[in-house]
């Protein structure tokens, strides 16, 4: 993304004389545009007006100087490339090129927005993520207008978009392990099982289910042995968000990010079918994704070596807890635990927790301690 400068966007309430003379100012109105997106009238120029700036301006219709999002991109379109560019087709608020036929480039030019109001209503609200100090931070990057206005909308090619680039990057580098190994997941079942055709739910879609999901519980739940828990939080987040057709953005939560989503009615039907058969297998939901699966079949000695392992043990500890109720508790509901049975059974856990403990410290596993490597077994 390539922000300008000599150019600052102001929301209602911000004082332009609190800036230099030199720089151009534009004012945000956003009262006929749709949640997190904005038109730009020109509130006054700077010493010197960019020419990209210049030739996008273009008349409201009632005597003011509006900054056309289409305008301001297709100045940028006619810029000519070396023979080895290729310049593709625009899509979104990005001029894609290809150069050398090999290396893939999305340039967006970008407006600095300087917003107050939005920034401090995000930081405000209630959460448990991310610290205090990320919110500060977040809030210090500031925000930026991309030239793209709402899909359908009457003034779409003179609408701006509002985004964080600087702030969600941020944002999303405080994301602990288990909730980035979340993220990929959901990106598996996005790309291997729902394969979406015209991007109805995307990348930046499962992002956000991410974040809210961050946002919303406390960070110590979020462990590595929880994650098959958090994936299925997650898909069924995703779920809610097909069946009504709503999903926050982060930043601005007024923004729904499924309304352009172009949606079919027979699509949704059937992705809402697969997710909910996924979420009602439970953990072996897993298996479903093709490169976990692979994984599985290209090592499957090591894999039914561990099953057999987990099912020993889970066989020896439903073994103990019957041998535990009906034979070995006196009247005083006191359990003999030198009884010759669990004795041995005990021993034989220890065996099994002690050969698969071995194994994850050769795989790179940091978990040494064999009651973790118990209760991961029998989760």
């Amino acid at each position: 993304m390539i922000v300008f400068d000599k150019v600052i966007c102001l929301e209602d309430g911000v004082n332009a004389n609190n800036f230099s003379s030199e720089i151009t100012v534009l004012r945000s109105y956003s009262l006929m545009s749709y949640a997190g997106h904005c038109r730009l009238l020109l509130e006054r120029c700077g010493t010197m007006v960019p020419p990209y700036l210049d030739g996008a301006l273009c008349d409201d219709g009632y005597g003011r100087e509006l900054l056309s999002s289409d305008m301001f991109v297709n100045n940028f379109s006619k810029s000519t490339y070396r023979a080895y560019v290729v310049r593709h087709d625009r899509a979104g608020p990005s001029i894609p090129t290809t150069w050398g036929g090999v290396y893939h480039n999305d340039k967006v030019y970008a407006l600095r927005y300087y917003c107050p109001n939005i920034l401090s209503k995000w930081a405000a609200r209630p959460r448990h993520w991310p610290p205090a100090e990320v919110v500060q931070h977040v809030v210090s990057l500031g925000a930026f207008l991309t030239p793209v206005g709402f899909k359908g909308s009457e003034y779409q090619h003179v609408e701006w978009r509002v985004c964080f680039n600087a702030g969600e990057i941020e944002i999303v580098n405080n994301l602990n392990q288990t909730q980035i190994n979340m993220y990929v997941l959901l990106k598996m079942v996005k790309n291997d099982v729902l394969n979406p055709r015209k991007k109805e739910v995307s990348s930046y879609t499962l992002k956000n289910i991410v974040l809210w999901i961050a946002e919303n519980n406390p960070q110590s739940l979020f462990r590595e042995r929880s994650l098959l828990y958090w994936f299925l939080e997650g898909l069924n987040a995703l779920r809610v968000a097909l069946v009504t057709r709503e999903l926050p953005y982060y930043m601005i939560p007024d923004r729904n990010l499924m309304a352009a989503s172009g949606l079919e009615e027979e699509l949704q039907r059937t992705w809402i079918s697969t997710i909910t058969e996924m979420i009602n297998e439970g953990p072996r939901v897993i298996l479903r994704l093709p490169k976990i699966r692979q994984a599985t079949v290209a090592h499957p000695e090591p894999f039914r070596w561990y099953n057999g392992r987990r099912i020993e043990l889970e066989m020896l500890n439903l073994v103990a807890d019957i041998r535990r109720t009906n034979l070995c508790e006196d009247e005083n509901w006191e359990i003999d635990e030198s009884d010759f049975t669990l004795l041995a059974i005990t021993r034989r856990n220890d065996v099994i927790v002690t050969e698969v403990g071995l194994v994850m410290i050769l795989e790179g596993s940091r978990v040494i301690n064999k009651e973790d490597v118990y209760d991961r077994m029998l989760m």
